[in-house]
């Protein structure tokens, strides 16, 4: 596995990744690691017929996750090669089977995109779950759900006129839904863990989204399902974060 590291800032903790990943896993591209100095891009992957790009803000390479961080990429791109269906299903086209006639939210709409996005994650993680530590992981999806958490708006959902995905309350108790799935696959966490209870606080700030509903989806997702298997379950998880009940049994 051949990862280039270039720019400003530390090679170590991608080759360490890379070391990690290759115990289980291998890349049949290289890996072109480009670190810059913009902060606002934590990370963006590209695929291309000759190689993986991976741009990384200077400040996630250079964080307490950086290791994890790059991990996590690089599963998503073994996912990539071995063409599971996570990683080559067209989002826009789930989307549009599942709300084709529907009038959705602008917002909502924006976060079809991040659950589509979990979806993807799952089946990441489920290698970085499977060959790395999980502390780190776990004290990361805890203190980001403790985050959104203290900046969901106090009044009950309606009541602003735009927040970003991760104040809103419905999009909080899903991410909630989507950490407490990711653990539980890998029998990551205790029964007694905190994120229960925050998952908990998230639930009742968001009483239209079902937490348990949302974790299924999510932890129920097969190992390795085909492309029709993996599309209706985007459409589904999709439809039933965007459309309430009524519409969705029309």
């Amino acid at each position: 596995m051949d990862v280039r590291v270039t720019g400003r800032g530390p090679a170590e903790p991608f080759l360490s990744a890379r070391d990690l990943l290759a115990t289980e896993y291998d890349l049949e591209l290289p890996v072109v690691v480009k670190i810059r100095d913009n902060p606002d891009e934590r990370t963006v992957a590209g695929h291309y017929d000759d190689r993986h790009e991976l741009l990384v803000s200077h400040r996630a390479a250079t964080s307490a996750m950086a290791r994890e961080l790059a991990l996590h990429e690089f599963a998503h791109m073994a996912r990539y090669e071995e063409e599971h269906p996570s990683h080559l299903q067209s989002t826009e086209e789930a989307l549009f089977l599942a709300l084709a006639g529907r009038s959705v939210e602008r917002r909502k709409l924006t976060h079809c995109y991040q659950i589509a996005n979990h979806m993807k994650d799952i089946y990441a993680d489920d290698i970085t779950l499977d060959i790395g530590p999980t502390e780190k992981l776990v004290a990361f999806l805890e203190s980001s759900l403790a985050s959104a958490l203290a900046d969901s708006p106090p009044s009950a959902p309606g009541d602003w006129e735009r927040w970003t995905p991760s104040a809103d309350p419905e999009i909080t108790a899903v991410n909630a839904a989507f950490a407490l799935a990711l653990l539980e696959r890998h029998d990551a966490i205790d029964d007694d863990h905190r994120l229960y209870d925050l998952a908990h606080a998230a639930a009742q700030d968001a009483p239209g989204i079902s937490l348990s509903q949302f974790k299924t989806h999510f932890r129920s997702l097969g190992d390795d399902p085909d492309e029709s298997e993996y599309r209706k379950a985007l459409v589904d998880v999709t439809r039933a974060y965007a459309i309430n009940d009524e519409q969705a049994s029309d």
